[in-house]
C-alpha cells in the first residue's frame, strides 16, 4: 500500500523536484563559482564580476615559494581575488613592487576549472631566468616576449623589453564574461597601474602574428622589430594557449590537466589516448606542480608549422635543439630563450644565459622533465 503525501509533503517534494535540475547542471559543471559571477554580471554589467582583497604585503623573505631572494628591494602585495558575494577566492595572486612604480604580476594561483586572468606556472622558473639574464645578457639587450613576460623581465631584469603596459591579450575569461571584457580590462589596468598604451597594443600585434608565421618569415619579422640591437627571444610553453586564443582560426591548441602519479607510462597512455582520440597532431606538456602538469595538443600539421610551435619541444617533432638559427642559449622549465642575430659577433658568441642541455629526442619521457616541457 502506497501512503499518500501530506500536504507539507507534496510541496516539499514539489521543491526537491525543482531543485533538482539545477542542482545537478551544476554538479555536473563544476562551475558554481563562474556562474555564480556570470548572474551577478547579468545585474551589474558595467562592473567586473570579481575584487582583488588585499592579503598581505611584506619583503621577499616573507614568500620564499616565490624565490625571489636576489632581488630584496621588491615589495611584495599579495591578493585574493574574490566573486562578489562569495567567501572563498577564485584565485591568489603576488605582486612586485619597487619604490613608486607600478606592480607587476609575479605569480599565479588558480583556484577554479579552467584558465582564468593569469596562467600557473612554477615561481622558480620566472626568478631562475631572470637570473641567468641578469647575470649574462648584456645590459643594452633587448628581450622580445609575451606583454606579462616582458613587465616581469623588465621588474627583475632591468633590460630593455617591447611591452611595459598591461596589455590583456588575450583576456582570459569565461566565455559569458567576453561581454564584459571593457570593464574587465579597466579594473585590472586599476589593479595594476599600468594601463594599456596603444602603440604596444599595436606593436604586440606584429609581434603574436611573427609567432604565427613560418621559421624563417617570423624570424625575420622579429628582427626587423628587434633592429640592430642584440635581441633575445623569450618563449613559454603557456604561450601556445595564448596565440590559439588571440587566433583560434590560425592556430589550433587545446590542453587538458593531469595528475601526476606513480604509474609515468599510464599517465602517457592517457594523453596518447586524448590525443588519438580527437585527431590532435603533437602535444607537449608544462609542469605546474610535484602533482600536476598541463597538456597542451596542437590540433592540426599547419599549428606546428608555425614559428611558436617550431621553437617548443613537441613528440614524434625534430627537437628545438636541432635548430641552427635562431640559436638557443637557455631552457629550464617551460622558457625557452633564443638569440635572435643570425650571424653574432664573436664577442656575442658567449652570451649563452645557460648551456642548453642534452635531451633525448625520440622518447616522450624526456617531456616529463623539469627540463623539457
Amino acid at each position: 500500500m502506497t501512503a499518500s503525501l501530506t500536504p507539507n509533503r507534496r510541496a516539499q517534494s514539489r521543491w526537491f523536484d525543482r531543485l533538482l535540475p539545477p542542482l545537478g547542471i551544476l554538479l555536473v559543471t563544476g562551475g558554481l563559482v563562474l556562474l555564480g559571477g556570470y548572474a551577478w554580471l547579468l545585474l551589474t554589467p558595467d562592473e567586473a564580476p570579481y575584487r582583488y582583497q588585499l592579503a598581505a604585503t611584506g619583503k621577499v623573505d616573507d614568500y620564499p615559494d616565490l624565490e625571489l631572494e636576489a632581488w630584496p628591494d621588491l615589495t611584495i602585495n599579495q591578493y585574493d581575488i574574490h566573486l562578489e558575494g562569495t567567501d572563498q577566492p577564485i584565485a591568489q595572486a603576488w605582486f612586485g613592487q619597487r619604490a613608486n612604480q607600478p606592480q607587476v604580476l609575479l605569480n599565479w594561483k588558480n583556484e577554479t576549472r579552467e584558465p582564468l586572468l593569469a596562467l600557473d606556472q612554477k615561481a622558480a622558473e620566472l626568478s631562475a631566468l631572470a637570473t641567468a639574464i641578469d647575470k649574462y645578457a648584456p645590459r643594452d639587450a633587448l628581450l622580445l616576449s609575451w606583454w606579462d613576460t616582458s613587465r616581469q623581465l623588465a621588474l627583475l631584469t632591468g633590460r630593455d623589453v617591447l611591452f611595459h603596459s598591461t596589455l590583456h591579450e588575450p583576456l582570459i575569461v569565461p566565455p559569458e564574461w567576453q561581454a564584459h571584457a571593457q570593464a574587465i580590462r579597466a579594473y585590472e589596468n586599476e589593479q595594476t597601474g599600468a594601463a594599456a598604451d596603444p602603440q604596444e597594443r599595436e606593436l604586440f600585434l606584429r609581434f603574436t602574428q611573427s609567432l604565427l608565421n613560418p621559421l624563417a618569415s617570423g624570424l625575420a619579422d622579429l628582427r626587423q622589430l628587434a633592429g640592430t640591437r642584440d635581441a633575445y627571444l623569450i618563449v613559454h610553453i603557456s604561450d601556445l594557449y595564448k596565440l590559439g586564443l588571440l587566433y583560434p582560426d590560425k592556430f589550433g591548441i587545446a590542453y587538458k590537466p593531469y595528475r601526476l602519479t606513480g604509474n609515468l607510462h599510464g599517465m602517457i597512455s592517457h594523453v596518447k589516448t586524448e590525443m588519438s582520440n580527437h585527431g590532435y597532431y603533437a602535444y607537449t606538456v608544462q609542469s605546474l606542480s610535484d602533482e600536476l602538469i598541463r597538456a597542451f595538443f596542437l590540433t592540426d600539421e599547419a599549428s606546428y608549422h608555425t614559428l611558436l610551435a617550431r621553437l617548443l619541444p613537441f613528440t614524434s617533432q625534430p627537437s628545438p635543439l636541432e635548430l641552427t638559427s635562431p640559436r638557443l642559449v637557455y631552457q629550464q622549465g617551460g622558457y625557452w630563450v633564443y638569440q635572435l642575430a643570425e650571424k653574432a659577433p664573436e664577442a656575442q658568441t658567449q652570451h649563452n644565459l645557460q648551456p642548453a642541455p642534452d635531451h633525448d629526442k625520440t622518447t616522450d619521457s624526456t617531456h616529463l622533465t623539469d627540463q623539457v616541457q
